[in-house]
């Protein structure tokens, strides 16, 4: 049985919630969300919020599903609440990243630089000596895709660790050809 999703979401001042058609809409003073809802989930809205059951004839996977749906409800109510945020670094020489209008511009090494279109919904701050990208939007999973995307760019590399890597991550170094020849002692 799902414990997360027997859990009722709140809803703070200013959220709304609607359930039209098999989908949800949010509307908050951030923006706006919908999304459809999975057919083994009920969902039901009440002064008190948002609850989720599974529907009496979902089977194994209701659990899961109802799980699932309140997660994805209460990611959409903080939202358009307070929003989401991504931070990403920049690590290298050279390496920087400026905003032009709706699009990322980066220079990460290459020959060129690297103009990205931001979704619709995600807008770019770039901060402290222009290698810090802070991303901020109201949808989260397109939040963290267009972070995962701007990381493909460069990734981390295990050697110098240079690349962009989300704030907090730890990338694992490796030691290189002198490390394992024993060069280091001479």
């Amino acid at each position: 049985m799902s414990r997360i999703g027997k859990r009722l979401i709140s809803l703070p001042k200013g959220v709304e919630v609607k359930a039209v058609s098999g989908e949800i809409h949010v509307k908050g003073p951030k923006g706006q969300l919908k999304r459809r809802i999975p057919p083994k989930s009920v969902v039901t809205i009440d002064a008190g919020g948002v609850s989720v059951a599974a529907s009496a004839d979902a089977g194994r996977d209701a659990s899961k599903m109802q799980g699932l749906t309140r997660a994805l409800i209460n990611n959409m109510v903080q939202g358009v609440s307070k929003g989401w945020t991504k931070t990403l670094e920049l690590v290298g020489v050279g390496y920087r990243a400026d905003v032009q209008g709706s699009k990322l511009v980066l220079n990460l090494g290459y020959s060129h630089p690297i103009e990205y279109p931001l979704p619709q919904g995600i807008s770019a701050k770039v901060e402290e000596k222009q290698t810090r990208i802070i991303l901020e939007g109201v949808d989260n999973e397109l939040l963290g895709e267009t972070a995962a995307i701007v990381r493909r760019f460069r990734p981390p590399e295990p050697y110098k660790g240079k690349g962009v890597r989300y704030q907090g991550e730890q990338v694992r170094h490796k030691a290189g050809k002198a490390g394992k020849a024993g060069a280091g002692a001479k």
